[in-house]
């Protein structure tokens, strides 16, 4: 991979990858599902059959592994129509790298097969920022979460806090928003919550009326130079 850096052990990084010419990777809801699934089920030291979930998961229940198991820790995702974002943890050597290359390659695999194409799905090989300064690893986690509003405001960072910008109707989209990790932060019970651990990330809020006031605080605050 052509980076300016190596994945470090105990370290966080910002993950994100697009569709090649910002094409759709995601159609329909079982496309959503089916990556959501993957992100736990590539996320083992155990060998991928690719050909074996181009059509079928596992028979078994697919939130069965334990979290010493994992490759990688996953603090928080988000699904988009066209592109994707993760936030990792590195845990041991090469996790990331491993747990991308099985991520990306079962799903383009799979994608391929289900709507009858060729060739390579992604814009590039995955993008990734060394999270190393713990203000930018806060607003990332927070803006993972509400990369949605996108969907319903494209450009809520210049018109969050005026009058173009409805506040409520964003953190009910956001909090009803099936395809990210924003429901699981909240407690709810979800099978796919399993494929968060939050155990080696900071501790940004002690429960969910906190967790709450981060994201409105992030939802309404737009620094330049911290916005990417």
């Amino acid at each position: 991979m052509n980076r300016k850096f190596v994945f470090s052990i105990e370290e966080f990084y910002h993950i994100y990858s697009r569709g090649v010419d910002k094409r759709v990777i995601f159609i329909d809801d079982n496309d959503y599902y089916r990556f959501i699934k993957l992100l736990w089920i590539c996320n083992h030291n155990d060998p991928i059959v690719y050909r074996d979930l181009i059509k079928n998961l596992p028979s078994h229940n697919v939130f069965d592994f334990s979290a010493d198991q994992t490759l990688v820790d996953i603090g928080a995702y988000c699904l988009m129509p066209n592109h994707f974002h993760l936030l990792l943890y590195e845990k041991k050597e090469k996790g990331i790298s491993i747990f991308m290359q099985k991520l990306l390659t079962s799903y383009s695999k799979y994608f391929n097969a289900k709507y009858h194409r060729t060739g390579t799905l992604y814009e590039s090989v995955f993008k990734a920022t060394h999270l190393d300064d713990d203000i930018y690893l806060q607003y990332i986690y927070a803006y993972i979460n509400l990369n949605p509003v996108k969907l319903i405001f494209p450009k809520w960072k210049e018109e969050s806090g005026n009058e173009n910008f409805n506040n409520l109707k964003a953190k009910q989209f956001i909090e009803e928003y099936k395809y990210s990790s924003y429901q699981d932060h909240l407690g709810r019970n979800r099978e796919q919550s399993k494929i968060i651990n939050q155990k080696p990330f900071p501790e940004y809020f002690e429960g969910k009326n906190d967790f709450k006031e981060m994201f409105d605080f992030w939802l309404n605050y737009q620094e330049e130079e911290i916005v990417t």
